[in-house]
């Protein structure tokens, strides 16, 4: 009996010859099919649609940065009597290449709206905010809503270098502007008396030729007059 069990024993523990062959065999098989699948084949395959690329434009492609700072905008609520957040996101100053006027963009991170945007005029006053020197205040024509509004517009920096920075370069502009200016306004000036004196010497020609022109029509009739009154010659 002992022997029986010793030998029934021995042949459950033994795998019989071709089942092993079997799955060495589809071992084999499997790690190919892997293979295969991982190998890359060098086949492209086309999209089903087609997309075209459409240039993105922000209105900004004739102006210059000449300051882009990281903030949040408030803007005073008259009605209500209270400030109110505008959004958080980035202020420029743009310099336009040809005509050289300066404008004040401000355009929330996320959706790039525009909160604010008006020109940096002469006229313009940026106030530090009384207990927060991260802050500054001003006054402005804005347009940022479709039409033009005066505003009461507050920033807020995350540095004091920050809004130092900003309301130093807002001042150098409208200090520019100013200049810019008086410099247009005189020369119009200069030109306007240049046309003036090109119009007064023109006048003073004309009045000359004509009073030429009448002493020779006077002449010759004073000396048509004198031929009439001699007397006939006697045959």
């Amino acid at each position: 009996k002992i022997k029986l069990a010793t030998t029934s024993s021995s042949s459950v523990a033994s795998e019989p010859e071709h089942n092993t062959k079997s799955r060495e065999l589809e071992e084999e098989n499997a790690t190919k099919t892997g293979a295969a699948d991982d190998e890359d084949t060098g086949a492209q395959v086309a999209p089903i649609v087609k997309l075209e690329e459409v240039p993105v434009t922000t209105g900004e492609e004739d102006e210059d940065a000449i300051l882009d700072l990281k903030a949040k905008l408030y803007r005073f609520d008259k009605e209500g009597n209270q400030w109110k957040e505008r959004g958080v996101g980035t202020v420029k100053l743009l310099k336009h290449k040809e005509s050289g006027k300066v404008r004040l963009v401000f355009r929330q991170s996320k959706t790039l709206k525009i909160c604010a945007n008006h020109l940096v005029l002469p006229t313009i006053n940026v106030q530090e905010h009384h207990g927060n020197d991260k802050s500054c205040l001003w006054h402005a024509a804005d347009s940022a809503d479709g039409e033009l509004k005066d505003e009461l517009f507050c920033i807020r920096f995350p540095s004091v270098e920050n809004c130092k920075t900003f309301k130093e370069t807002v001042e150098e502009v409208a200090e520019s502007q100013g200049k810019k200016e008086e410099s247009k306004d005189a020369a119009d000036a200069a030109g306007l008396l240049e046309k003036l004196s090109v119009g007064d010497g023109k006048t003073e020609e004309k009045e000359k030729q004509a009073k030429e022109v009448s002493q020779t029509v006077a002449d010759k009739a004073k000396e048509d007059g004198e031929k009439e009154d001699e007397p006939a010659s006697s045959t």
